[in-house]
C-alpha cells in the first residue's frame, strides 16, 4: 500500500520554515506502517529555496534521522511506467488539511494536527486486511 503523508501538521507541528515538535505518535506510527509493508511517500509543501534553505531536505532528513526509509518524496517512483502525471500516486492520504481527518489540538502547538491515535489503527487495519 503506497501512503502519501504531508509533513507540517502531520508528523510535526505547523512551525515552518522551522521543523516543529513531532506530532505524537506519528513517527511510531509510519515506522509500525512501514514494518507491516507500507511504502511511504513524504508529500509535503516544503522544497528547497533558491536562498539555501533547504527546507524539503530539511524534511527527509528528519523522517531519516527517526527511522522512516521514505519510498518516494513528493512523487511515486512506481508510477513512472503508467503516467507522466505530477500527482504522487497513492492509496491513502494523510494530511491535516484533508476533509474528515481527525484532528488534535495538543497543548503548545500552532495548529491542530493529525490525531494519529485513529488514523494509525484505521491504516493498520487496512493493510493487514489485504494480506
Amino acid at each position: 500500500m503506497y501512503i502519501c503523508v504531508d509533513f507540517d501538521g502531520t508528523v510535526v507541528d505547523h512551525r515552518y520554515p522551522e521543523i516543529g515538535e513531532p506530532v505524537p505518535v506519528a513517527v511510531a506510527w509510519l515506522k509500525r506502517l512501514q514494518f507491516l509493508g507500507a511504502k511511504i511517500i513524504l508529500f509535503t509543501m516544503r522544497s528547497n529555496r533558491a536562498d539555501g534553505m533547504n527546507l524539503l531536505q530539511d524534511a527527509v532528513r528528519y523522517m531519516e534521522e527517526n527511522g522512516i526509509q521514505l519510498f518516494g518524496v513528493n512523487r511515486n517512483p512506481d508510477q513512472d511506467i503508467w503516467t507522466s502525471s505530477p500527482k504522487a500516486y497513492g492509496e491513502v492520504y494523510v494530511d491535516d488539511s484533508g476533509f474528515g481527518c481527525p484532528l488534535i489540538q495538543p497543548e503548545g502547538f500552532a495548529r491542530p494536527c493529525v490525531d494519529w491515535k485513529k488514523v494509525g489503527p484505521q491504516l493498520e487495519h487496512m493493510l493487514l486486511s489485504r494480506k
